[in-house]
């Protein structure tokens, strides 16, 4: 890892680790991305007439999660007692990073480079039984297979409790009927995982009321409602699933009945580093290449940076990412000595998101019409962060989420 002014807040072994994952993608994620340019960056070619990711990039997706896993890098944060390393908060936040600098927008293998929390193991499936852990698991520690993570309903976004998905009881087991929606990579998953109201009368008083389940996507009685296509695209990787009497079976309980809201938080969390990873590595490539650009570009004589009215909006945008940074650092290491981050984890994603959005508005400004084109992938980012505005905690959650723990005291730094 480079030399920064927050280099001394890194300890040593982690800057060696983040420093290692540069090889890895320089060849697994941004290699395959040049040797499958054509494929990847043409949607004609890697969607399918339903708008699903045609086989060959899957299997492309795969590998790099199978390579990742072989290296060591891709269950870096997964608990040891699950097959991971156990690193923790900072260096799950610190590798995404990194691997967001080596790929900036334009190269979207990135996201499968590391275990995200939605897709792969993680702590939020610590409560998978053992059954699971012989029949499933070495697949997706080994990265072979994806996840998803079913919570999301067309009637509950931001207040998940509100869902109405039903997993009844039935035989041994349950039987799960429902609707889920915005599923991400539910078109290409192997699993899901679905949370459904197992106690109505605990759900209705808030008091816990909903499990967490592993179901197989290819169950019979699931289906893939639609793919959800955004931004004017011809394909997506959102989706929403019907399930109709969908057999489930004990093994498939992961966690304590009625108590799989706390997975579901502890996935969340995780979501909230690494956009704030994703988010700093992401707007401070578009603070740069609007730095480059005001530096070359004249007008009137003169470079663009030598205007104030160019330059000022920079140095804010500059201010506002490396106050993101050391929030992101100061959260992460809180949640690793396993001390309280109510409140910082909203202000993390928060100031992340913001910060990104802010500079890569104002790189898309500095660099007037040109802004807007393809190559540049700017417009790319701005629609990225208006998308992460939502997902993982709207910011008005975010928000209330902070002021509630205002007004319960907690006012310190």
């Amino acid at each position: 890892m480079s030399s920064s002014p927050t280099s001394d807040l890194i300890p040593d072994y982690l800057a060696d680790l983040v420093s290692g994952l540069d090889g890895f993608v320089r060849k697994e994620v941004i290699g395959r991305h040049e040797t499958h340019r054509a494929l990847l960056e043409d949607p004609r070619q890697h969607y399918d007439n339903d708008g699903r990711l045609v086989p060959e990039v899957v299997q492309i997706i795969r590998d790099i999660r199978m390579a990742s896993a072989e290296a060591g890098y891709f269950n870096l944060a997964v608990p040891t007692h699950l097959g991971g390393s156990g690193l923790g908060h900072l260096a799950y936040y610190l590798a995404w990073k990194r691997v967001y600098e080596l790929c900036p927008p334009g190269n979207w293998l990135a996201q499968f480079a590391i275990s995200h929390w939605a897709f792969g193991p993680s702590i939020a499936l610590e409560g998978i039984t053992d059954e699971v852990k012989e029949r499933v698991w070495p697949n997706l520690i080994s990265g072979e297979q994806i996840l998803c993570f079913g919570m999301s309903e067309p009637g509950a976004g931001s207040d998940a409790m509100a869902m109405t998905t039903r997993a009844t009881p039935s035989g041994d087991g349950w039987a799960l009927n429902g609707r889920k929606i915005w599923t991400t990579h539910v078109p290409i998953a192997d699993w899901m995982v679905v949370f459904a109201v197992t106690d109505p009368d605990a759900q209705a008083a808030r008091k816990g009321g909903i499990s967490a389940f592993l179901v197989p996507m290819d169950s019979p009685g699931l289906e893939l409602h639609s793919i959800i296509k955004m931004w004017g695209e011809i394909g997506g990787n959102e989706g929403e699933t019907v399930f109709e009497d969908v057999r489930l079976e004990p093994w498939q309980l992961i966690g304590t009945q009625h108590r799989g809201f706390r997975a579901a938080m502890q996935g969340v969390s995780l979501g909230r580093i690494y956009n704030s990873a994703r988010a700093v590595a992401t707007g401070t490539w578009a603070l740069q290449t609007a730095l480059d650009y005001g530096a070359q570009r004249e007008t009137f004589g003169e470079p663009l940076l030598d205007r104030q009215a160019i330059g000022h909006p920079l140095a804010e945008a500059s201010a506002r990412l490396h106050a993101a940074h050391l929030v992101a650092l100061n959260t992460a290491r809180l949640l690793d000595e396993g001390r309280p981050a109510r409140k910082e984890l909203p202000m993390m994603k928060y100031l992340a998101i913001e910060a990104a959005n802010y500079a890569v508005d104002r790189a898309i400004q500095t660099h007037g019409a040109i802004g807007f084109s393809n190559e540049l992938h700017l417009v790319e980012a701005l629609s990225t962060f208006r998308a992460l505005r939502v997902a993982d905690g709207t910011d008005e959650i975010l928000l209330r989420t902070i002021l509630a723990s205002l007004r319960s005291g907690d006012v310190e730094l």
